[in-house]
């Protein structure tokens, strides 16, 4: 079952938590009458973030009801975009990008490093325990400090075969490795360091 299809196991109902309840009530508020369908967007995050990261039928459903919108317009917008999952996906959802910065620099380790600790190979493909699943992807906007692999919401940049296997094992202990470079770089500075005085920052942690 791909997570761009939708899950052949629905639930028989969808109820938004009573926070996020408030949090919709200021995120529609935010729109003029008659606009409230322009909320669509961040309700079907709330409702993924609420639902072990992906959306239901029923939710799409809760969704139009409360924008006062078709449903088949809350579920052409959820299946456009592949932020949200339409199935289950893992604890772990990994997002591979394999553009050209990334491929040159060597995103070609870092899956085939997934493929050999996890055995996948990037199509929403998810563990047989349900802790991970793979999809590779386009450009992820973090050219800088490629190749870099995305966990559910984090970036983990500077990667390479060794860095990858480290951070899946990590992750596997449920632990949550520091996000950005695994290779101590400093945000999205010169792998190098500063070229010039001017441009140097103190590194994270430091005064």
């Amino acid at each position: 079952m791909s997570a761009r299809e939708f899950a052949k196991d629905q639930p028989d109902s969808f109820a938004f938590s009573a926070e996020n309840e408030e949090t919709i009530k200021a995120i529609i508020a935010k729109y003029p009458d008659g606009k409230q369908a322009s909320a669509v967007i961040p309700l079907l995050d709330l409702a993924q973030r609420q639902n072990d990261n992906w959306i239901p039928v029923k939710a799409m459903e809760a969704i139009a009801e409360r924008l006062d919108m078709a449903k088949i317009r809350v579920m052409e917008v959820a299946t456009f975009y592949t932020m949200f999952n339409l199935a289950p996906v893992g604890k772990y959802f990994l997002q591979a990008c394999t553009t050209t910065p990334c491929w040159l620099r060597g995103s070609d380790q870092v899956m085939k490093c997934v493929h050999d600790k996890l055995g996948l190979h990037g199509h929403y493909e998810t563990t047989d325990d349900g802790m991970f699943t793979l999809l590779e992807v386009e450009c992820l906007g973090a050219c800088v400090n490629a190749p870099i692999l995305q966990v559910n919401d984090d970036f983990y940049e500077d990667l390479d075969y060794e860095k990858t296997a480290e951070l899946l094992d990590a992750l596997k202990r449920g632990e949550a490795p520091p996000v950005g470079s695994l290779a101590g770089r400093n945000k999205s500075e010169s792998s190098a360091g500063a070229t010039t005085l001017a441009q140097m920052r103190p590194a994270a942690g430091e005064d």
